[in-house]
């Protein structure tokens, strides 16, 4: 518990009610929970000039993301150096390397803590990007986390990737999961009059994705498994929520296996609308094959009230395991997920009650939580740099 405010700057990718991604939620839902924790707010993300506007200054807009790389880099630096002349901060909270990067110059003698969300480079590698541009991303990740002093990993997993990958001594490494306000997905519908607001059917099984339609989500398999638990569950509705590359692709794989009418892809789902389809749903599943650190769309369905499905990759176990480990697949593939699906629709598996779902969401992943074990660790790299 930190015993005085603590000036921090914060340095985010995007802005959430601009650009929807779970870095940028986490970074929004962070920020606006951080000052309950001690800690003054001040940042800089790639974004309009309604960024200041929506924040009363507190957030700076440096620029849309769809500029060019060089002209967002440039701009990014400029920020970051006008904010430390004006306001010089405690602690910088880096929680996307690239826009860290260049100011790092101006941050010198400033305690540094990132917050790790994911191995950018390899998670590009994975989805494509070219041998050159992962090599360019690993050389930015590690020259902002070898000047940190601390670093925030969602998960072990993502601890153990940092230390083995990175070469991050395990000392400066702290685990503090993800955060969500469990208030804004906690409901007061049934799951009947969620769907009836959203127009789906009664009577029918839902299982709900939601994902970006990318290589290593596995929405593949999951499609894969729809199909074997169609079998015993012919009225099944698998709703993927989201929008991504791989679109027309997987639209190809629903209708060459014959699941029109099981399979939808919703496409990207504005957040008014997230909780109430979370709260629809029987069960949602999180499918994921490669470099997953936490996946925040699990607290969001726990506290919604809906239990989730994971695979056992990367964070995913340790984000449901204290509720149930009956959550955990055995095995990435359709098969584990076919098998797992059909005994959570069954009732096989015995899943965690709505009520259940929401506490464990709340004691565990609630916004206030979050924020002072972050707190915590941005006190102790301030102490560590004394």
């Amino acid at each position: 518990m930190t015993t005085r405010s603590i000036k921090s700057l914060q340095i985010g990718m995007h802005w959430f009610p601009e650009r929807a991604g779970g870095l940028d939620r986490m970074y929004y839902s962070l920020i606006g929970a951080l000052p309950g924790a001690g800690v003054e707010v001040r940042g800089v993300v790639a974004g309009s000039a309604r960024v200041a506007q929506d924040t009363n200054g507190v957030i700076q807009g440096f620029g849309s993301a769809a500029q060019s790389l060089p002209l967002r880099l440039m701009a990014a630096r400029r920020a970051l150096r006008r904010e430390i002349r004006e306001q010089r901060p405690d602690v910088i909270s880096s929680h996307f390397a690239l826009y860290t990067f260049p100011g790092l110059d101006a941050m010198r003698g400033i305690p540094q803590v990132s917050h790790f969300q994911g191995p950018w480079a390899d998670e590009s590698h994975v989805e494509g990007a070219d041998s050159l541009g992962q090599r360019a991303k690993r050389y930015l990740e590690q020259t902002v986390y070898a000047r940190s002093s601390r670093l925030i990993v969602l998960s072990d997993a993502f601890g153990r990737i940092l230390t083995s990958r990175y070469g991050i001594p395990a000392d400066r490494v702290r685990v503090v999961p993800g955060c969500v306000n469990v208030d804004q997905f906690n409901l007061p519908l049934t799951q009947n009059e969620a769907r009836l607001r959203l127009q789906l059917p009664l009577g029918r099984p839902i299982v709900l994705a939601v994902r970006r339609l990318v290589r290593r989500m596995g929405l593949e398999d999951l499609i894969d498994a729809v199909k074997v638990v169609k079998r015993r569950n012919p009225d099944v509705l698998l709703l993927i929520a989201g929008k991504g590359r791989l679109q027309q692709e997987l639209q190809q794989r629903i209708d060459d296996a014959g699941l029109g009418d099981n399979v939808k892809l919703l496409g990207f789902v504005p957040d008014e609308h997230l909780a109430a389809l979370y709260r629809a749903a029987n069960i949602s599943v999180v499918p994921t094959v490669a470099l997953e650190g936490f996946g925040l769309i699990t607290v969001e369905s726990l506290a919604s009230g809906t239990p989730v499905l994971v695979t056992p990759v990367g964070g995913l176990p340790e984000a449901v395991a204290g509720l149930s480990q009956d959550l955990v697949l055995p095995s990435t593939g359709a098969d584990a997920i076919a098998e797992g699906l059909g005994k959570a629709l069954d009732g096989t598996i015995r899943l965690p009650d709505p009520d259940a779902c929401r506490a464990y969401a709340r004691a565990n992943f609630d916004n206030p939580v979050i924020a002072k074990r972050v707190a915590a660790v941005y006190n102790e790299a301030i102490q560590a740099a004394a």
